[in-house]
């Protein structure tokens, strides 16, 4: 699956269940087979943390596919009591932390999915 914004295209990994929603990047780096990581919700008030991840992320809100917030270079944290990252969304996608800025994406980009 691909998505694309700006005409920059990530190679996700679509993110479903619950387990797998709360594993998140846990202990992952991105490789040549994804770049991103999407999570599939229900429409809603969100908060990501990044307990245990390898690397800084970008997080991006998107509803309606639109995205509506952006956590820029959230770093990783070994703590018990990580700071939440929340915003509105039906979607949100993790990249490299830094890449929203290297890309030019920003707040209200559209963003297209491809199977």
């Amino acid at each position: 699956m691909e998505i694309n914004i700006n005409n920059n295209l990530f190679k996700v990994t679509p993110v479903i269940t619950d387990k797998d929603i709360q594993n998140g990047m846990m202990g992952k780096k991105f490789n040549n087979d994804f770049d991103g990581m999407l999570f599939v919700l229900d429409p809603g008030e969100h908060s990501f943390w990044m307990k245990d991840c390898i690397t800084s992320l970008d997080i991006i809100f998107i509803k309606d596919l639109k995205i509506n917030k952006i956590h820029s270079n959230c770093p990783p944290c070994r703590e018990d009591n990580c700071p939440r990252y929340s915003g509105v969304a039906d979607l949100i996608l993790e990249i490299n932390g830094g890449d929203c800025e290297k890309y030019d994406i920003k707040e209200g980009d559209s963003v297209f999915i491809t199977d």
